[in-house]
């Protein structure tokens, strides 16, 4: 963002058009809550939109998001560019913004498409080596693999593609480093208790969990977005 901003500054935007503060949470709350501010645009968790809706008497616009999803209804069509755009929107900037896919809910008929093969397929050509895939800020790489070991000891759960540290990298530990991942978990395991908020945990990383459903149980889709 620094470096954009001297971009701006260099293409003749004026120096005190904007500022930029780079800081802790409760520093921005603490500013946004003494100054008069008349409004705020706020991108990032559902917690901290509440929050800064009742801290300024809802003199916010909220770009809320967190864990995010995607539905397939049944109608297959141009299956190549879906599982593009299923890659792009769960992977791109390393599954690092708030509008990141992270779970698909797909209707059965699309099983017959290949969708599942071609998103595996577009995630192994992301690598390092391009930047399509990069170092994630917020999990370490021994997070997001126990995240994956727990998923997959649901019933019925496999691997689609990933869960593998990424190889030949220089990242610290205290970042992750892990292949665009994701896990297939049958509907009806995941709306079990013991099983839900490990499912919808959301992974800030090149992370998502898959699903399927049909005509029947359609309501349990609908059921798990509410909760």
């Amino acid at each position: 963002m620094e470096q954009f901003l001297r971009l701006l500054h260099h293409s003749g935007l004026p120096l005190k058009d904007v500022d930029f503060l780079n800081c802790q949470g409760q520093v921005a709350s603490d500013l946004i809550a003494k100054s008069n501010i008349r409004l705020t645009q706020f991108t990032g968790s559902t917690h901290v939109a509440e929050m800064l809706s009742k801290q300024t008497n809802g003199k916010v616009k909220i770009e809320d998001a967190a864990f995010d999803w995607k539905i397939l209804g049944p109608d297959v069509a141009d299956v190549d560019y879906v599982s593009w755009q299923c890659d792009q929107d769960a992977y791109a900037s390393s599954g690092q913004k708030c509008s990141a896919q992270s779970i698909l809910f797909m209707h059965k008929n699309w099983n017959t498409s290949n969708l599942v093969k071609k998103i595996k397929k577009n995630a192994s050509k992301r690598s390092l080596k391009d930047l399509t895939v990069g170092p994630v800020l917020t999990h370490t790489t021994q997070d997001i693999l126990d995240h994956t070991s727990r998923l997959l000891s649901i019933p019925g759960s496999y691997l689609v593609c990933g869960g593998k540290e990424l190889e030949n990298h220089e990242i610290p530990e205290i970042y992750g480093a892990v292949e665009p991942t994701a896990v297939f978990v049958p509907l009806e395991e995941m709306m079990k208790i013991d099983h839900f908020n490990a499912c919808v945990k959301e992974v800030f990383a090149p992370f998502q969990v898959i699903t399927e459903y049909d005509d029947d149980s359609l309501d349990m889709v609908l059921d798990a977005c509410e909760r």
